[in-house]
């Protein structure tokens, strides 16, 4: 075992890989970008992690694989090409003829801004050439034409939709332009129409694809990676056409008072793409009969309202024409198409665990974390810890916001990760969940085929006084396992999503991480019926099971959520945008009946800044049914008042049972924190339904952890301890410590299935019928 060094993490170094988890005698393929002339790689087995804050030493430790791929490579620096788009392949029908007409809805998000930002274009990759429609450097609209550049040189409004139009005439020499709002005001000061002189007209390649959201594509594609976006558009763009003649003057006067030209030249429709259909999917379909279909590019978000939208129906399933938009933005990023560097088989031999790609190079160092798990279709172990990967890539590149994390910290001095300035500065990254794109809008989308720099094994977090947080927190459990000779297999969030219940049922026990914030419907059914039929889950975090979270089907390396207009919430959705591109309602499981007390007895209550606090025993405690769970621990010790994160063992985020949310009436709640918290915790605002005083920790009594336990139906059983933090304190005192005896006699009576979890059997509490088995 090798103790981790103190290395310097500082963007020059780093890389992702092609999967989450991994089987024996598969291949995990590494992309590096390394700025040094030459770096070393090596496949380790992360065994001790979690940033220590209260007198360790050792921060971390991990072992050598021994792999055949261990050595140094050649540096060299890979690209990020963030920015959305759609595109058609070349074709010499479309744009290329005497005369056409383009005509679109756009809404944009960001215009202005000193630089352009293309709408529909061919062939602009060289000057002098190509044609586009755009917004120029001042957001008004224009039309480029080879090197000739005409607008109308009125702004468009950011938020507001407008039709747009360019009607190319070369054997005239002229462009005719049209900006026309869709809402009507005396003197619309925004409606501009406009005709310019270009010429003979542009050269066009006919070969060129068409591009809707970008103005060029640059660079050489190289490998995997796609060229360059320039001039990406940030907004919405809904329902754009191609006519093959150019409209008369007459005909674009009738385009500004309201007429639409796909009327105006019937039979001359050459291109029409419904941004309605296949919203889940890649795929853009062109409705007019001639197939130019097309693909999007980084995953633009789907599913949005459009110019159409009336407000009366807020799922597109029930109205898709008027969800006939995409918004498009310039730092989407779903697959940053980077080279492999190198590829490593995982012998039949190899331990399951958390393992990384360890790169180093003059004193710094980057670790592409993955997961070892058993081989397909068996276990390997009785125990399997769920890795919450869809919550790690959830969090990924978070860039803070200083003035929230002193508010959230009551103004104090905050811990902030040395990576974390890197990413603060390299929006290129792709942004997190919690961020908002550089138009103002939440991000919906966040993608594992890229670097993220924050999943980390030491990694610092604000909220828990530099504790570990996500993957960093979750080493704390991985560190106590391994510590304590504990046998696990390691699943992940993508497994069970694909493999569902058959996955779980392979195991006594299933162990989550700190913060399984994000899970699909196919995970919390498989949770559900795993715990509802024997299975013994130990939920060993806070806010757990929280936010609906589904899995694009064609881009399984990408997760979508929409936030809604509820819960505690780094952003809103837009009106009508709730539901996610497969139709599914978003926002909170609470609100789709499946609150987190259903499954684990205990769900999200509150959350805070502060320092965290102890458990204390309740009368519950003494139950002969919890007896095994204090085996060793004093009716009146504090549980917990130590810990890596925030100094105890509740805080953070913490959670609460609630019989009216579904935790079953016979549960156990042993210990709890309430009445021990400061004022910098607060109620959640999803159960807060006016605004009051009195939501904070020293007056709310729904400011608190529980620590419960039920058993389930065919001798199952759940033990929540409601905190984000109570893995931090696993390692106190050399592992001697209450929270980490608590947690022993729960995994070992756990895993004694001879014997019913507690003393009266589950099949007594809950007998087994028809309803209850699947």
């Amino acid at each position: 075992m090798t103790a981790g060094k103190t290395l310097r993490r500082n963007g020059r170094l780093m890389g992702y890989a092609d999967r989450w988890s991994v089987a024996p005698g598969e291949t995990i393929t590494f992309m590096v970008s390394a700025e040094p002339e030459r770096y070393q790689a090596e496949i380790v087995r992360l065994t001790r992690g979690g940033p220590r804050t209260r007198g360790a030493a050792e921060t971390f430790a991990y072992e050598r694989a021994g792999a055949a791929v261990d050595g140094t490579y050649a540096g060299g620096v890979q690209e990020l090409r963030p920015g959305s788009y759609a595109t058609v392949a070349g074709d010499a029908r479309l744009l290329s003829g005497p005369g056409f007409t383009v005509q679109a809805w756009i809404c944009p998000t960001a215009p202005g801004g000193g630089r352009r930002q293309g709408i529909l274009t061919k062939g602009c990759e060289e000057p002098g050439e190509g044609f586009g429609l755009l917004l120029d450097e001042t957001g008004a609209l224009a039309c480029r034409a080879g090197d000739v550049l005409v607008g109308t040189g009125v702004p468009l409004l950011a938020g507001h939709w407008y039709l747009v139009a360019a009607a190319l005439d070369p054997a005239a020499g002229t462009v005719r332009l049209l900006q026309r709002p869709l809402r009507r005001y005396a003197g619309d000061p925004d409606r501009a129409d406009r005709t310019g002189h270009i010429g003979a007209g542009p050269r066009i390649d006919p070969g060129a694809p068409v591009l809707i959201a970008g103005e060029a594509l640059a660079g050489s594609a190289g490998g995997r990676r796609p060229p360059r976006l320039e001039g990406g558009f940030n907004g919405k763009i809904d329902s754009p056409c191609v006519l093959d003649r150019a409209l008369t003057a007459a005909e674009m006067a009738r385009l500004r008072d309201g007429a639409d030209g796909r009327d105006l030249a019937p039979g001359q429709v050459q291109a029409d793409w419904d941004f309605s259909l296949d919203m889940e999917h890649r795929r853009i379909t062109d409705v007019s009969g001639h197939g130019f279909h097309g693909e999007t590019v980084n995953s633009p978000l789907r599913a949005v309202t459009g110019h159409r939208w009336t407000g009366r129906y807020r799922d597109h399933r029930l109205a898709p024409g008027e969800y006939g938009a995409i918004h498009f933005h310039d730092d989407d990023l779903d697959d940053a198409r980077w080279d492999p560097a190198f590829r490593y088989e995982v012998p039949d031999e190899l331990a399951g665990g958390a393992y990384a790609a360890r790169l180093s190079s003059d004193g710094e160092e980057c670790f592409v974390v993955f997961f070892v798990r058993p081989p397909r279709g068996r276990a390997r172990r009785r125990i399997a810890f769920l890795a919450s990967t869809f919550t790690y890539m959830a969090y990924s590149n978070l860039r803070h916001n200083p003035v929230r994390m002193r508010e959230m910290t009551g103004g104090a001095d905050v811990v902030i990760d040395e990576i974390d300035p890197v990413i603060g500065e390299r929006r290129d990254l792709g942004p997190s969940l919690y961020n908002l794109h550089s138009d103002g809008s939440g991000v919906a989308h966040v993608s594992r085929l890229r670097p993220m720099l924050n999943v980390q094994p030491t990694y610092r977090w604000f909220l828990s006084g530099g504790g570990g947080w996500c993957f960093s927190g979750d080493m704390y459990l991985l560190d106590w396992l391994n510590a304590r000779d504990v046998g696990y297999d390691v699943i992940t969030d993508d497994d069970l999503h694909e493999e569902g219940l058959a996955l779980l049922r392979r195991y006594d026990v299933v162990l989550t991480g700190m913060h399984p914030e994000y899970v699909s419907g196919e995970m919390l059914e498989a949770l559900t019926c795993y715990a509802d039929t024997g299975g013994r889950l130990m939920y060993l975090g806070g806010n757990g099971f929280y936010w609906v979270t589904t899995v694009l089907p064609d881009r399984p390396h990408v997760i979508e959520i929409r936030r809604g207009h509820a819960g505690t919430r780094a952003w809103a959705s837009a009106p009508g945008e709730e539901h996610h591109s497969n139709g599914e309602p978003g926002g909170l499981w609470r609100h789709r009946g499946r609150p987190p007390q259903r499954l684990a007895g205990v769900g999200f209550t509150a959350q805070g800044g502060g320092p965290s606090v102890p458990y204390h025993r309740t009368p519950a405690s003494r139950d002969p049914r919890a007896a095994f769970i204090f085996e060793g621990v004093d009716e009146d010790e504090p549980i917990g008042d130590f810990g890596n994160n925030g100094g105890g063992a509740a805080g953070a985020e913490t959670d609460r049972a609630d019989v009216s949310l579904g935790t079953p009436p016979h549960a156990l709640v042993v210990a709890t924190s309430q009445g021990g918290h400061s004022d910098l915790f607060q109620h959640v605002v999803e159960e807060v339904l006016a605004m009051k005083p009195g939501q904070g920790g020293t007056e709310c009594a729904d400011v608190r952890a529980d620590l419960t336990f039920f058993e389930t139906p065919g001798g199952g059983a759940v033990f929540a301890v409601g905190s984000i933090d109570w893995v931090g304190s696993l390692s106190h005192n050399d592992y001697d410590n209450n929270v980490s005896r608590i947690t022993g006699n729960v995994l070992r009576r756990f895993m004694d299935t001879s014997v019913s979890p507690g003393p009266t059997p589950g099949h007594e509490l809950y007998p087994i019928t028809a309803d209850t088995v699947p």
